[in-house]
């Protein structure tokens, strides 16, 4: 893999849809079930957590699951630098983590892997920011709320916050609104209802034409009156 500058590693392009699907502590039958849930809703990107060795399995089987379908997953919870060798095995795109580790960073550019650290403070995206990141990962997002959000986009207008830990598609839009970027959902896709309201969630942000595309027919059918509408 190349080393592409850490400012490069998400563009808009990457995070055009607004949610990514964060998948904790499930098998890999159950993992790449919730995964297709997400892609089905028209979620592009999913995030599965290997806090142990346990949890790779899953990992890889939704990571060959999203490879048929071009998209990307990622490995969560990468609290050590060995991990981004289980990641990297099991084919995984990015890496997340709930904090900011420097050495991960370091090890993370050095080897060409995107990297998005977990900040809830100033003074932790100042050092990120410091490593060329701008997209980081607001955590634990529901109990920072909102306005954290809204109050760190005054002095890091740049950075893009993706609002993780406690998530709901039915409060997605109060930390849409207060300058989230995008939203890690998790338990929203234990059920078809709530691939539904994922589903529902999407269809109902403007500007997502490729979340729309990306989705069901009757997704892109819904999306299409709501266009006419206006």
């Amino acid at each position: 893999m190349s080393h592409t500058p850490p400012d490069n590693w998400f563009d808009d392009d990457f995070f055009r849809v607004p949610v990514i699907a964060v998948l904790r502590g499930l098998n890999p039958a159950d993992a790449v079930r919730a995964a297709t849930r997400a892609w089905d809703a028209g979620v592009q990107h999913v995030e599965v957590t290997i806090e142990n060795s346990a949890a790779v399995p899953a990992l890889t089987a939704v990571a060959s699951e999203a490879a048929e379908r071009g998209v990307a997953v990622g490995a969560g919870t990468i609290i050590r630098i060995e991990q981004l060798d289980a990641a990297s095995s099991a084919n995984a795109s990015f890496t997340v983590s709930p904090g900011l580790d420097e050495g991960i960073i370091q090890e993370s550019i050095r080897r060409g892997i995107p990297h998005l650290p977990g900040v809830a403070t100033a003074s932790e995206i100042l050092r990120a920011k410091a490593f060329g990141l701008s997209w980081l990962k607001a955590f634990p997002a529901s109990v920072l709320g909102p306005d954290w959000i809204k109050a760190m986009k005054g002095p890091f207008p740049d950075v893009h916050f993706i609002a993780t830990g406690g998530m709901k598609a039915a409060t997605a839009n109060t930390y849409l609104n207060a300058g989230a970027s995008v939203l890690g959902l998790s338990s929203d896709f234990a059920s078809d209802e709530g691939a539904a309201a994922v589903r529902q969630l999407l269809a109902s942000i403007q500007g997502t034409t490729t979340a729309v595309q990306a989705a069901p027919q009757d997704l892109i059918a819904s999306s299409t009156r709501t266009e006419s509408e206006k």
